[in-house]
């Protein structure tokens, strides 16, 4: 063998020696791209169930932040603008979705996830420590709302602060 060691009993057979080693790069990553994805495809319904309740829950953001900006207009500070990100694969869980609400450097976080929950991250600065966190089930609507308001509430005072 090349690397020194004694042919392997297999080898001596005439079997080919199907280790890691012998496969090329591409055809270990097509196996490990099948196993993978049978694996995950069970969480696939769920994922997205999660996706359809990011978007609405989404929508709802857009339509409160496009409040905030006429509110904010007609008040004399039509610079405080916040951008409500797109609906996307989660940074951190493979099994769950995401938006962001931004200014700058503040961020809040939307993560809705596959299990059934609804986790609102932040507000936070980048390059900081996420947090605080506070996760509700997607069946406690009521909650989530009065959640999502406190949350949006604190994000938009950070944000406006000097």
């Amino acid at each position: 063998m090349r690397d020194g060691s004694p042919p392997s009993d297999a080898a001596s057979r005439g079997i080919p020696d199907l280790s890691p080693r012998h496969f090329s790069l591409r055809d270990r990553l097509t196996a490990a791209g099948r196993s993978i994805g049978e694996r995950e495809a069970a969480f696939q319904g769920g994922l997205a169930e999660a996706r359809k309740r990011a978007e609405a829950l989404h929508a709802q953001v857009g339509d409160a932040v496009d409040a905030f900006h006429a509110a904010a207009e007609r008040a004399g500070s039509p610079h405080l603008r916040i951008e409500v990100g797109p609906v996307r694969l989660d940074d951190k869980h493979v099994r769950a979705v995401e938006f962001a609400v931004q200014r700058g450097r503040h961020v809040a976080l939307v993560i809705v996830k596959a299990r059934g929950d609804v986790t609102l991250v932040g507000p936070f600065r980048t390059g900081k420590t996420e947090g605080p966190c506070r996760t509700l089930a997607w069946d406690a609507e009521a909650e989530i709302e009065t959640a999502l308001g406190d949350f949006l509430e604190r994000f938009l005072e950070e944000a406006a602060t000097p």
